[in-house]
């Protein structure tokens, strides 16, 4: 028997606008959360679908060009008393590969209420945000994960 992955396998995306600012999304399972879109990687599935399927998936988005990655992968820990919740208690955290995508289509595309695929919306509304904000908006667990992700993607902006 083997032991379960120390971390789930995840992929985030940091989507920019033509102006510099960064897609976020307020989470529905977490009042005053904050995040940008990400998600699982599916069994067979690479990282960079994946981000693109997530994306889709999360708000309907697929007008984008590909900007850059982080080259490795970064993880992150969820509180203690949330590892018997979070994904049935089977992770600690996630281990996420990382994109910056540019946005090319128009904001009539975007939409987190239907999203593609019929998916259950993650987001209650989302917004635009200065990319320096990114890292005060998330839950605490995250945000060392979204300062290393900001100072890698910053050089799109």
């Amino acid at each position: 028997m083997s032991a379960a992955p120390r971390w789930r396998r995840g992929v985030g995306i940091m989507l920019l606008d033509g102006a510099g600012k960064v897609f976020v999304g307020r989470r529905i399972d977490t009042p005053g959360a904050w995040q940008m879109p990400q998600g699982g990687i599916d069994p067979g599935e690479d990282p960079w679908p994946a981000a693109l399927r997530e994306l889709r998936e999360e708000t309907n988005i697929t007008s984008v060009e590909r900007l850059g990655e982080i080259a490795e992968w970064l993880n992150y820990d969820i509180p203690r008393e949330l590892l018997g919740q979070a994904w049935n208690g089977k992770y600690r955290g996630q281990t996420q590969k990382w994109y910056a995508l540019r946005f090319t289509g128009d904001e009539s595309e975007i939409d987190i209420v239907d999203p593609a695929g019929g998916h259950e919306p993650e987001f209650v509304e989302w917004r635009w945000e200065r990319l320096d904000r990114l890292p005060d908006l998330v839950v605490p667990f995250k945000r060392q994960t979204y300062e290393r992700v900001v100072a890698e993607f910053k050089k799109f902006v």
